[in-house]
């Protein structure tokens, strides 16, 4: 087997990068606190439970919290918002922060009035003794001086019985200015004198320009500059519709090279498997006992095709090159690594000496949960604005580009083998997985390779690096929840990542959690069935946990349309699916109604879930809603198509996604657990809900669909 080459650049926690109080808070202006994180809010309504927890530590109210803006210059730098850590992870630092603070506000306050700590009491920051008349608040005490002090790891902490915010369902902080039309996503910012941009790109990694017709494009638009960097090539305009038209026309008056570089979409199993590739044991464990005789033998291969974001607002930058400073606002989900990533670009232009100041600021962006553009218009914006002499330009990808071009999720692919006894014991389970890494976000490659689309277009192009995966310790890649959770005799797992990537991939929802869980629970369910057992009997079989057995008892105690059939008409069907996300984080158990016709619909979705302790139960649930709706999307609809030379798919008429007229009607119930530590909710239904989609439709037809997406042209052409 070869090296494990992992991705770089994930940390534990947030505190390890910013140990001191100031890097969290501030008491810079009277009755208010500042509070800075580098988690950032893309659709998961993060800012608002982060609010809850500070609030709730340093007894204020919510309105006395303000969010500073983040950016690389005031805000800690906590990687990347990803893998559903957010709150396991920043809320931790934050609710440790406040609790530091708080400790040293109450000590002072009781050295100046004499009052025992035990007698001390806090509300809305004013700071009051049961035993004196003494009152003071945290501005009065000048805690500025204490910033620079380290947060203590043990501080005392609120208890949960003592909660006001924490666990409530406070409503979005962000929502009334995004409901009633206000300025909330980059696509809406404008600096003053801002020009506008457009770039072209080829629909293949590995297309480069052959022939630009330069003088027939300045004949047409005079007054539109072009710029040309190798196959990097885009115009500024002084108004949008301007620059939107010169782009359509240049992409007449630019000759490409494809080469047949990409696989053959309608038989990707041939490509996972005999791609190049490196080998690795993810997980084993060896029987103990020779297994009964009179086993019979199953084995089923699943397949993922390659997917994208689709986020519904393209990616979209803005940047102001000027006094050799730099400036972009972006969207990414992790503004420090692409800060580091673009300080490659410019280290090697300009040198150590010469380089500009660079600051990138978060501003809010289409949710995509995953690697989509966003880091590559950023830096695409910066590579213009170089040539742009101080003038601000916003950059906008088209939509052919957001779908062609952008990240991808990788294709994936699964073979589960294992060993039935008629008592229902499953013995020898083997599982092998074939995909590309998922993750090519900035800051994760080798030092000096860039994953910008933009670097290898370059005249002096930069080296691609191929998709790594992250380290078991923040959840995995493409072997993310492979190990099955049941209580198995034995298991091995192997994990094939590939070496080659002619079609890009990187980070997307759940990673390889999606497609394992999806073939997990597939198989679980043929199992029982060929046992003429109840699926979900089967799982309570083999399983120990009792959390686990908890979220599979809500979900289906909940649902009222799962026990009762009498009114079913034909095409109904019913199933079931369970995981915890990466083996570590929150439980969750799906159950779904569908009804298959003229396609397949799912009309009931019930979910239960344990993510520890709850700070915004609301929070939660749309969490899990949004991620269940998703997958429905990727499992019945989403695949990218492509030709040996191009990816095909540029609009959403190639690209259908989950209408609203088709979104399911959903119950989710949370099952709190207050004494345990939270863990992230945004990922945790993908998995299951594929899996459960796929079990209700073998229910209703009697076919098991082991290839994505789940289409009615799929089904009749399944044996």
């Amino acid at each position: 087997m070869s090296t494990v080459t992992l991705a770089r650049g994930f940390v534990k926690n947030s505190l390890e990068k910013n140990p001191t109080i100031g890097h969290w808070l501030a008491f810079s202006e009277v009755d208010k606190v500042t509070l800075r994180v580098g988690k950032v809010n893309f659709g998961q309504g993060i800012s608002t439970a982060l609010t809850q927890i500070a609030a709730e530590e340093l007894d204020i109210a919510l309105a006395q919290i303000i969010h500073a803006p983040t950016n690389t210059q005031d805000s800690p730098d906590e990687g990347v918002t990803s893998g559903s850590f957010s709150i396991e992870h920043c809320g931790e630092a934050v609710r440790m922060a406040c609790a530091t603070i708080k400790a040293v506000a109450i000590a002072r306050f009781c050295s100046a009035s004499g009052s025992p700590a035990a007698s001390v009491a806090i509300k809305d920051g004013v700071i009051s003794s049961s035993e004196t008349t003494h009152v003071m608040t945290y501005w009065d005490l000048n805690l500025n001086d204490q910033l620079s002090e380290k947060v203590l790891y043990d501080a005392l902490q609120k208890p949960q019985s003592d909660h006001r915010l924490v666990g409530t369902p406070v409503p979005r902080l962000d929502l009334k200015r995004k409901l009633f039309g206000g300025h909330s996503f980059i696509q809406d910012m404008v600096i003053p004198d801002m020009q506008h941009c457009r770039i072209l790109r080829a629909p293949n990694r590995a297309g480069r320009i052959v022939n630009v017709d330069e003088a027939g494009f300045h004949n047409r638009f005079s007054d539109v500059e072009l710029l040309r960097d190798g196959s990097f090539i885009g115009v500024i305009a002084a108004r949008e519709e301007v620059a939107v038209a010169a782009i359509s026309y240049l992409e007449t008056l630019v000759t490409w090279h494809l080469p047949a570089s990409l696989p053959n979409c309608a038989d990707l199993r041939t490509f996972l498997t005999s791609a190049p590739n490196e080998q690795r044991i993810v997980g084993a464990l060896a029987a103990k006992a020779p297994p009964p005789l009179g086993l019979k033998r199953f084995e089923s291969w699943y397949q993922r095709p390659y997917i994208a974001h689709a986020s519904i607002g393209p990616s979209c930058a803005l940047a102001q090159w000027k006094d050799n400073k730099l400036e972009i606002w972006s969207h990414s989900q992790g503004i420090y690594n692409l800060k580091a990533d673009i300080e490659v670009y410019l280290r090697r232009e300009f040198g150590d000496t010469g380089m500009p100041e660079l600051v990138v600021h978060h501003v809010e962006g289409a949710g995509c949960y995953g690697h989509n553009p966003a880091d590559d218009v950023a830096f695409d914006v910066a590579l213009l604005a170089r040539h742009a002499q101080g003038r601000p330009l916003r950059l906008l990808w088209s939509r052919a580009a957001e779908l062609s071009c952008g990240p991808s999720g990788s294709a994936h692919l699964v073979k589960i083998e294992a060993d039935l006894a008629d008592d229902g014991s499953i013995h020898n389970w083997t599982q092998t997985i074939w995909s590309n890494g998922y993750t090519s976000r900035p800051g994760r490659a080798a030092p000096g390779n860039l994953a910008f689309v933009a670097a290898a277009e370059l005249a002096n192009p930069f080296v691609t690096p191929v998709s790594l995966d992250p380290p078991m310790s923040a959840g995995g890649g493409g072997d993310r929840n492979a190990i099955p959770l049941y209580d198995l005799p034995d298991y091995k797992v192997i994990y094939n990542r590939l070496l080659e990537m002619p079609i890009r991939t990187s980070a997307i929802r759940a990673l390889g959690g999606y497609t394992n869980v999806w073939a997990i629970e597939s198989f679980m369910d043929e199992l029982a069935l060929s046992l003429n057992q109840d699926p979900v009997a089967f799982r309570l079989q083999h399983l120990s946990d009792p959390r686990a057995i908890a979220v599979i008892q809500k979900a289906i105690d909940q649902a009222d349309w799962w026990h009762d059939r009498s009114h079913d008409e034909e095409g109904v069907g019913r199933g079931f699916a369970y995981a915890r996300y990466k083996n570590t984080g929150a439980w969750c158990a799906v159950a779904v109604r569908i009804l298959a016709g003229t396609s397949v619909r799912v009309t009931d979705i019930s979910i239960a879930a344990d993510v520890g302790l709850v700070i915004n139960p609301d929070g939660v649930k749309s969490q899990l809603e949004g991620g269940a709706v998703q997958s429905c999307s990727w499992t019945l609809k989403e695949e990218l198509k492509f030709s040996n030379e191009a990816i095909t798919t540029r609009s959403w008429e190639d690209y259908p996604i989950l209408m609203f007229s088709e979104v399911p009607a959903l119950t989710v119930s949370l099952i709190n657990q207050p004494n345990e530590p939270s863990v992230g909710a945004g990922e945790a239904t993908q998995g299951p809900t594929a899996a459960a989609i796929g079990n209700a439709v073998y229910d209703a037809l009697g076919i098991r669909i082991k290839q994505l997406p789940i289409t009615v042209e799929r089904i009749s052409t399944t044996d």
